[in-house]
């Protein structure tokens, strides 16, 4: 959050090992899995920033990462056709306003190519994706209300600290794992906040 001669506060999404626990957690899910193509928008400052880390807990998991920065709804076609020349084992989707918008096309593709993918937002695996890993929504607002009652109440919004989520959940989907044949370790099971049958 940009400041105007001063200090500044707000809500963090990013966790600053997130990006790699994610990978870690599709990797575990897709064990095979070599070559992971990573969708984001690229035209978004922080978004790459996030790609970027991806790119770096890549390199620890000895995996390839394939860039596929999108910029407009048009690109997605062109993402998507650089997958279905060389098939990735697995995608991640950085998400943003952008890619959200696009989300249904992109689980689309990724359940009829069979490409097992991480999402950040578990929305995402409800809609039919395989998994994610990130921030409740629910708990965030519930937060972020209890940042307006403090403002409201006479706290001064510059003194109140950046906040990062207190908990990260992770949610499978099953089905989604059946169609795309893959057999999700117990040990992954066993640790999924959401398990969707």
């Amino acid at each position: 959050m940009k400041s105007l001669g001063g200090n500044a506060t707000a809500m963090s999404l990013i966790g600053p090992g997130l990006s790699a626990k994610r990978l870690e957690l599709l990797k575990e899910a897709v064990p095979k899995a070599e070559r992971i193509a990573v969708l984001w928008n690229a035209d978004d400052r922080g978004m790459t920033m996030r790609f970027e880390n991806v790119e770096k807990a890549a390199q620890l998991l000895r995996v390839t990462v394939h860039p596929l920065g999108v910029r407009e709804p048009n690109d997605f076609d062109a993402a998507f056709a650089a997958m279905t020349q060389r098939r990735p084992d697995a995608l991640f989707l950085v998400t943003d306003a952008l890619t959200l918008l696009n989300r249904k096309r992109v689980i689309e593709f990724a359940a009829l190519h069979r490409i097992p993918t991480m999402y950040e937002v578990n929305f995402l695996v409800q809609d039919g994706g395989l998994m994610s890993y990130g921030a409740s929504f629910d708990d965030n607002y519930r937060r972020a209300a209890g940042y307006v009652d403090r403002i409201f109440k006479g706290a001064v919004p510059s003194t109140l600290p950046v906040e990062r989520p207190s908990r990260y959940y992770l949610a499978i989907n099953l089905k989604t794992a059946r169609i795309l044949g893959l057999a999700i370790q117990p040990s992954l099971l066993q640790r999924a906040d959401q398990v969707i049958e």
